[in-house]
This record gives C-alpha cells, structure tokens and sequence, in this order.
C-alpha cells in the first residue's frame, strides 16, 4: 500500500497484539509526525526492555534481577502461592491490594487447539516449590474461560494428594474474560470470596 519502509514499519506494527492495521498505520503515521527525539527514546527504551528485563528464579514475573520484587519481599506471605496465567494477570491482582502471598507464573493455559499441554506450562516448577512444605494455600487464578478452566481442573487434580488447600477465585469475574481487563473492585470481590477448586 504504502512504499518501502513505511510500509515496513506498518507490517512490523500490525504484528503486534491487538494492533490491526488500521492501528497500525495510525501509529506508523504518529511516528512519522513525532519528533526525533521522542521516536529515539522509544527505540531506546524497546531496545533496553531486551536487554535488561528476565523472567524472575522464582516465580516467572518479569524483572530485572534474579528474583522479581515480590519474592524478594519480606513481608509477603510464603504460605499462599497465587497462580496466574500470564505475568501480567500478577499486575493486574497486585492493582486490588487484596492479595499479600506470592506468585506463581504458568506461561499460558492449557489449550490443545493450540497444541499446549500442560508440559509447554511451568506446572513442573511450581510442583518442585511447593516440596519443601512452606505453601499451604494454593490460590488458582487461571482466566474464567474454557483454557483457564481446563488449568484450574487440571492444577486441582495434581495439587490436591499433595495436602494442600486449593481455591479458585469467587464469582464476579466475567466467563470469557481475561484478568488483566477486570477492574480492581470486581477482582478485589473474586479474591475475598474465592472458593474451594474441587465446587
């Protein structure tokens, strides 16, 4: 549609989540108006989140140490891991101030359409956490849709034998919905009235 590098920068812009290409070449246009400056800082800073962010030891949140700051926090409650689908689902939890455990970052849901199991997930990792005997509270934040269910039962059967309590989060979240889109009222409800895994 557009030549060379502009069209370049609308495909690479189109590539992103939630960015069609009408979007796309909004963007691509603000950019072009932009001032220089303001583009090479965006660069910068696109270029620096490479480089410096990682994937918390621990838990699987982003961050720029080993561990991320809620696992390095003190005050958090090592007996009550809350685990999530996506690290942005812990931004979103974190947004209630309801919640004062720790994470658990899966990487996804279970879904075989897209030919995810629960090996392509760190299901193995949050089992090799929970072995030392400090967590007793396992809080199931998957996403209220098909995949997030499939998760929770799948989590719920494979956590249960280990003598664990296992919760999910209360009604008051939208089926079909994502966490990160809920606002903080309804998720703040959802965690005050979370309810056993297994009904």
């Amino acid at each position: 549609m557009y030549e060379g590098i502009v069209q370049d920068l609308i495909d690479e812009l189109g590539r992103l989540p939630g960015v069609g290409p009408k979007s796309a070449q909004r963007i691509a246009f603000h950019l072009l108006q932009a001032e220089p400056e303001d583009v090479r800082r965006l660069a910068e800073v696109l270029i620096q989140v490479k480089q410096r962010v990682k994937f918390c030891t621990v838990c699987f949140n982003v961050s720029e140490e080993e561990q991320c700051r809620i696992c390095r926090d003190p005050r958090r409650d090592p007996s009550v891991i809350c685990v999530v689908e996506e690290y942005k689902d812990v931004a979103a939890i974190e947004r209630t101030r309801e919640f004062k455990g720790r994470y658990h970052v899966l990487g996804g849901a279970i879904s075989p359409i897209d030919g995810i199991g629960p090996d392509q997930l760190r299901i193995r990792e949050l089992i090799m956490r929970l072995a030392d005997g400090t967590v007793q509270e396992v809080i199931l934040a998957t996403d209220p849709n098909l995949e997030g269910e499939a998760t929770a039962t799948f989590l719920t059967r494979n956590l249960k034998p280990l003598g664990l309590r296992v919760t999910r989060l209360a009604s008051g979240l939208p089926v079909g919905g994502d966490l990160e889109y809920a606002d903080e009222v309804t998720l703040g409800r959802a965690f005050a009235g979370r309810r056993s895994a297994d009904g």
